[in-house]
């Protein structure tokens, strides 16, 4: 995993906008937001507050979807996934 990405679990809200807003203070150009399942919630909040109140001239570069498979208990699942990308305007 690069030192430029978030993964949301189940920590509050502004836990995982702080870690965005400290990884472009530290002078990263690009942030990674990444979140699987039930997640994808939190992580499309930690985007917007991110970018509409924290951080200026940060935008969305792009948005990507896809569903992953993961072994459970029962088998095989498929789970949803978001990846968020944040870059410096």
């Amino acid at each position: 995993m690069d030192d430029n990405t978030v993964l949301i679990g189940t920590k509050p809200l502004m836990s995982y906008v702080l870690a965005v807003v400290t990884q472009f203070n530290n002078g990263k150009s690009e942030v990674v937001i990444k979140a699987r399942g039930k997640a994808i919630v939190r992580a499309v909040d930690t985007a917007e507050v991110s970018t509409r109140q924290f951080l200026t001239g940060v935008v969305k570069k792009n948005i990507s979807i896809s569903t992953d498979s993961v072994e459970t208990d029962e088998g095989p699942a498929n789970v949803s996934s978001i990846e968020i990308v944040l870059q410096k305007s």
